[in-house]
Order: C-alpha cells, then structure tokens, then sequence
C-alpha cells in the first residue's frame, strides 16, 4: 500500500482507503491500528461506515463517509458534516432533484455519486438477504450475491406467473440489475452540486479500469468550457496534471457491462433488470440467423470484424470465436438450444481480443528544467507544470572540475538533450534552461546527475 501510494501521489493522484464495513466489537482496536498505519504512509483520506470509529482515538485523517451510510437526505448529510466528514458518498438511489436539495441545504460539503458500474437491488447498506439466507453480511463486506440468481416468480397462491409473452416466469434473474452509466448527465449532476464522480470497480481488472476511466476522462474534458461547475460553493474535483496518450478509443461496451441505464436519476427506469443473464452482455454486434451444432450463420453491423478468441452470446449462452469464413462462424462448443433459420436472435460480443490486446494509456508530467551553477557545483531542478506536484532537486557536481567547453553551442546543445531523456520516468521534459556558464559535460555525467535527482 506504501507502494502505491508514493506511486499515485506522484502524479497528483489522491489515494482513497475502504475501512466501509461495520465491525464487531473486539475489531476495533485492529481497525484504529490500521487507521494509523494508513495515515503514516501517506493515504489522504479513510471512507467508513461504522461511525463508532469516531469516537475512538482516530488520527487526524480526512473521513469520507461511505455510501453503506445510507446517505439519501439533507438531514443524513449535515449530521455526517457536523460530526467531521469532509465528503458524502451518495445513495445511488437519488434522483437529480434530490441530489440538489441536499447540495442546496448542506453547500459546504462534497457530495460524491455514482455514474458507473454494478447496481445493488436494494438500497445502499440496507441489504439483508446474503446474511439472513447465507450468515454472510454485505454490510461486512461478505455479499453471497443472491440478487444475480435466478427465481421463479410466483402469485400469493403460489402459482407461475406469466410473462408478456405468456410464458411462465421460471429460472429468471429477477433481481439482477443492469449497470448504471450515466455518463450523459455529468454536465447536469455537476449543476446539482456534485463534486467527485465515483466508478463503482469492485472485482474489476486492469482492462475494465483503463478503459472506463478514460471514457470518463474523456467525457469531462470535452465538457463545455462555459459550463458553470457546481452550484454556490460547490466545484468539481479537479484532474491531476499530464500529457494523455492512449492507443485506443474508449467504450464502455467493450469491458464488462451489463447493459446501460440512469437508475432513478430522473425518475424509475422501466425494465431496470436483465431477467436474462447476471453476466456482462458485451455490445450488440448483429443477429444469429441460424445456429446448428458449433456453426452459426450471422448478420453482423456494419464495420464490425469477428477474431478467434472473441467471446459471445446469445441470451444467456457464452462461447467463443474458433474461426471465421464470411458469414459463417465456428464457435468452441455446441449450442444448448439450436436456433432455426432466419430467428433473427440478437448477437452480443463480450469480450473483443483485438481491444484489448490494444487497451494502453500512458500519463506523462510535463517538467520544467533548469540546471543551475552553485559555489560547489550545480543545482539540477525538474519542476512539473501542475503546481499541486513538488519540484524534484539534486544537489550534483560536487568537486566536478568545471572545464569551459571549447564549443559553447554544442555543450548547451548536449546538456539539454541529456537532460531531457526521461525514458520511462513518470515525466516529460518541456523546457531546459541552463543558468550556468557553458562547462564541457561529459554525458555519463550528466546521465548519472539526471537519475541521482529523477529517482
């Protein structure tokens, strides 16, 4: 943790500790003790759910207060503000006009909320079922996941209900929400006073991550610059400082996702659960219009391309790509249910090798250098543009024999150029300024005057 804290911090990147779980009584001292350890290294703030921790000797880190809290009411939130906490996890149950009524009664804290990720059928820390049915407490951080199984729905007299079609509702995935992606509202949820939006990640990989937060990322740099950030005393976070490179295009469609809705946001969301399958759907890439044995015969969009490895399915059946030949498609096992010809069935890719096997994001600081000569030798300074980041100085050359270059031009030339290769470094140099007489400096030196201040 030590680790990756130094490594986010520096970028600028705040490093956020889940303590959001509700404790027995002889876990406390463990729970303080760790509260401790966290804050030595560096962690800048702790988000909890057991407010007994508040009255036990807690270092002075800052405390977010976990959306396990239940935090759906201005009432909630200025009591969670007045009894320390700098910021509210909101229930991700709220609605646009609800998120503004609480901003507007309690301006002077930050309001955090969802806008992607897994959705719980039940409200934010007031699910039950995985400890009544399993022993096993989702306010313990232990959810059996009882809401992505699947059930038969049946009548007060217990007998089947049927669905639209007429068919009985048998072995459906009731309770399995869709994920939420409100990833077209965040102009309006900054209006409302939101400060910090949260990706929900639990279980998530590298891949999902990459892809995501630059999705988000790129949401919010293309925001309107006139864009009034927030309401009265509110603002959005602010991004840490970089140059951005990436080798691929965000889509949330092409990492896990179980289909895409705004939950509450602005009113119930009609068919808000995937009765189908609680696994991730991919996107819609075309129709099976017959399916025998491991053949199908496909429909695909335009502009889509099928490779061996990619995963499919078809409702709740997944498979692979074995090979590919125009509209004929080998997959690696037999289809439970065969589809007769022309079924037109929805085709969904979830998983797309080629994507992935091209999902690369790179950050780099931009830095300002200047080499500047002292009594006893040279000061090397890499200062990054971002003001929120520290300056990294060297003390080098000490007893260096400061030779004067016998080609002024070609010495300057060769100190920026070393000085400038930052490699694999977190940082990227901008500009070079040399505040010292032009001395002849061998490359090694300068090589090693370099590593000595980056690393």
């Amino acid at each position: 943790m030590a680790e990756v804290v130094r490594y986010a911090h520096t970028y600028g990147v705040q490093v956020l500790v889940t303590m959001n779980t509700l404790l027995h009584e002889d876990e406390y001292p463990e729970a303080v003790s760790l509260a401790h350890a966290l804050y030595k290294i560096g962690v800048d703030a702790l988000i909890i759910q057991d407010l007994h921790l508040l009255e036990l000797d807690l270092p002075p880190i800052r405390l977010h207060a976990s959306t396990q809290c239940d935090n759906r009411t201005p009432e909630q939130v200025k009591r969670l503000k007045e009894l320390g906490f700098k910021r509210v996890v909101l229930a991700r149950e709220l609605s646009i006009e609800e998120i503004r009524a609480i901003h507007d009664e309690v301006p002077d804290i930050e309001l955090e909320a969802f806008v992607h990720g897994a959705l719980c059928v039940s409200y934010s820390g007031r699910c039950y079922i995985s400890e009544v049915l399993a022993g096993r407490s989702a306010n313990r951080g232990a959810c059996a996941q009882f809401c992505r199984m699947a059930y038969d729905l049946l009548d007060s007299e217990m007998n089947e209900v049927l669905d639209e079609q007429g068919v009985p509702i048998h072995q459906r995935h009731l309770l399995s929400l869709q994920d939420m992606d409100r990833s077209a509202y965040l102009n309006e949820m900054i209006e409302a006073g939101v400060t910090t939006f949260k990706i929900e990640g639990r279980l998530k990989d590298a891949d999902y991550v990459t892809n995501i937060t630059a999705y988000y990322r790129e949401k919010l740099d293309n925001l309107t610059p006139t864009l009034s950030i927030g309401r009265g005393s509110s603002s959005l976070e602010g991004r840490s400082g970089g140059v951005f490179t990436r080798s691929f295009t965000p889509n949330p469609e092409k990492t896990f996702h179980r289909g895409g809705i705004d939950y509450f946001l602005h009113g119930r969301t009609a068919h808000m659960a995937n009765w189908d399958t609680p696994k991730s759907t991919g996107e819609y890439i075309g129709e099976v219009l017959e399916a025998r044995g491991n053949t199908l015969r496909v429909r695909l969009k335009e502009g889509i391309v099928l490779h061996n490895g990619d995963g499919l399915t078809i409702s709740s059946e997944g498979f692979s790509v074995n090979g590919v030949e125009e509209n004929i498609v080998k997959i690696n096992k037999t289809i439970t249910n065969n589809l007769s010809p022309i079924t037109f069935t929805p085709l969904y890719r979830n998983l797309d090798v080629e994507f992935v096997k091209n999902l690369r994001s790179e950050r780099k600081i931009p830095v300002d250098v200047v080499l500047r000569e002292t009594e006893d030798g040279f000061e090397l300074i890499y200062t990054p543009i971002d003001s929120k980041l520290s300056p990294l100085v060297g003390r080098v050359g000490e007893g260096f024999n400061k030779e004067p270059a016998k080609n002024a031009d070609k010495a300057l030339d060769t100190i920026r150029t070393q000085l400038s290769k930052l490699g694999d470094t977190p940082y990227i140099a901008r500009e070079v300024r040399i505040e010292s007489k032009p001395y002849f400096i061998p490359i090694s030196v300068l090589n090693e005057w370099r590593r000595a201040t980056i690393l």
